[in-house]
């Protein structure tokens, strides 16, 4: 049972007479049935005149017996009544006569709720629902799970507090007791008036609502709390709902109550829902690649805005991904990175892809190695593996302790000096050695300079000829294998060069394996 009490009375008489529309009302009083705000627009102004109408001693006045019912969405083709009560509006100026209840409605129908800006008036009915269901029904998503979301202006908590503080100040005058300093939320009294009214199979729709005079409203918070309202980024003003509540924690009350009515005077114009969006919950894919060409970048190699290269391993593979997941965009990311003419071998190289906003949601395995399929059927530079959906978690154990995992690699060396095959064994036998490495000059433009410290856990050397051999090593995660070999002017030691006392250079690096057991091995 939800019900309007004696002890509510002079807040339902105040809000009424400051142009307050019933739903709001209700919130201030703490009525907490949902289905209640479901009620049509024109019965609640209505129940709450008769409330006010009646005997005071009558404890309950006005009670409506409405028990929630079980969550279960409403098909909005079932909800036919209501249909007649889109876009009338709540706030009446003051308490009408007695028997003339429908002329004051529709009085008042021009009046916008001077706390929530026509929201709970305006963008309650069945029209706006038909509106955000056919902006869904033509984006072409699918989905399983359905959230709704609501953006509201900033200055509503400025016109909150307004109302609650002459709430307060009614209630002292009159020498009544005073509830806690708690309403029911706008954004969820919206949610319960429209969630019901979905479709079933909606899935995460978003409206956001604008007005036309929220830095005028929010002048004074800027003013008396300056340190809150600061420039950001991709901000289009500093009244952010954010910068808002900050200000309004700061302000005493009776500063509040010097520059602001309480409760507030009537807006001139309602709320606009300029937005209605629809997203879809990113989705991840994961898997292992092999990239087989020493002229492929891992992502786009782009220098001053010019591309120096036409693809890229992380094109190659999301442009399939995009085009079947239907996405808005993506981001990659893999375990450690491979230079533009190094090949990555044996079992390929973890990566994972989030793809932001995708319409399409749900793969079976078998499609999952048709797309892997058409993915290595599109190039020879490129293989994939074990493609597969993972979640968001799941994507974290790609990363964990990346430097104390291990990865083996093949380098073809070339020296000055001519060299036998006793010059190189003895690094058959080194465990263990700890390299310090300052940045390399050629990644110090994207990296900060620090002395990095690794190890070299083992080497095996294969002889070819009196310049050249080719060095198989296992590594720490994150060692620099090129500067290892030439020294970098001396950034990395020791090196290789200094260890056979002649300079060193390397012709060609092969990452043979990256021993992160991630992934899933699929079976074929």
């Amino acid at each position: 049972m939800s019900s309007l009490t004696e002890k509510d009375r002079p807040i339902v008489q105040l809000l009424l007479n400051a142009g307050t529309c019933p739903r709001c009302i209700l919130r201030f009083c703490c009525v907490g049935s949902q289905m209640l705000y479901r009620h049509p627009h024109k019965d609640l102004m209505k129940d709450l005149q008769e409330f006010l109408k009646n005997n005071r001693e009558k404890e309950d006045t006005v009670s409506w017996d409405v028990a929630d019912p079980p969550c279960k969405r409403i098909r909005l083709e079932d909800r036919e009544e209501g249909a007649d009560d889109v876009n009338h509006n709540g706030a009446i100026p003051q308490i009408p006569e007695a028997g003339d209840g429908n002329a004051a409605v529709e009085s008042s129908a021009a009046k916008v709720c001077n706390v929530c800006l026509g929201i709970l008036q305006e963008f309650c009915e069945a029209d706006f629902v038909k509106k955000v269901c056919q902006k869904v029904n033509s984006a072409d998503y699918q989905f399983t799970s359905f959230v709704f979301s609501v953006s509201l202006p900033p200055q509503l908590s400025v016109r909150e507090r307004a109302a609650w503080l002459g709430v307060k100040q009614e209630m002292r005058n009159l020498g009544l007791p005073l509830a806690k300093d708690d309403i029911v939320q706008l954004k969820e009294a919206y949610k319960w008036i429209i969630h019901p009214q979905l479709s079933e199979d909606l899935f995460e729709v978003s409206v956001v609502f604008a007005h036309p005079e929220t830095d005028e409203e929010c002048h004074f918070l800027a003013t008396a709390c300056p340190d809150c309202f600061k420039p950001a980024k991709n901000k289009q003003s500093v009244f952010t709902r954010m910068a808002v509540i900050k200000a309004l924690e700061k302000i005493k009350e009776e500063d509040f109550l010097k520059h602001f009515p309480c409760p507030p005077s009537s807006p001139k114009k309602l709320c606009d829902a300029p937005e209605i969006q629809c997203n879809n919950g990113a989705v991840f894919v994961a898997g292992r690649y092999n990239k087989y060409s020493r002229n492929l970048p891992q992502t786009p190699w782009i220098i001053d805005g010019e591309r120096k290269l036409e693809s890229s391993v992380e094109e190659l593979i999301s442009e399939h991904l995009m085009a079947e997941f239907k996405a808005d965009s993506f981001n990659f990311s893999s375990s450690g990175r491979e230079d533009v003419d190094v090949r990555t071998l044996g079992n390929g190289r973890p990566f994972a892809i989030e793809l932001v906003n995708p319409r399409r949601i749900h793969f079976t395995a078998e499609e999952m190695k048709r797309l892997q399929q058409a993915i290595n059927d599109s190039s020879d530079k490129i293989q994939v593996r074990d493609l597969q959906l993972v979640t968001r978690e799941a994507i974290g154990r790609m990363k964990e302790g990346e430097e104390e995992k291990t990865k083996t690699y093949s380098a073809l060396i070339w020296t000055d000096k001519a060299i036998q095959r006793e010059d190189i064994a003895f690094l058959d036998d080194i465990k263990e050695l700890k390299l310090e490495q300052k940045t390399p000059l050629r990644v110090l433009h994207r990296r900060p300079l620090a002395v990095r410290c690794r190890l070299i856990h083992t080497m095996r050397s294969e002889y070819i000829d009196e310049h050249h051999f080719r060095l198989h090593l296992k590594t720490q995660a994150g060692t620099y294998i090129k500067e290892f070999v030439h020294g970098d002017f001396g950034r990395t030691k020791p090196n290789i060069g200094s260890l056979l006392n002649r300079t060193a250079d390397i012709l060609e690096l092969d990452v043979e394996s990256v021993d992160v057991d991630w992934p899933p091995t699929l079976a074929d």
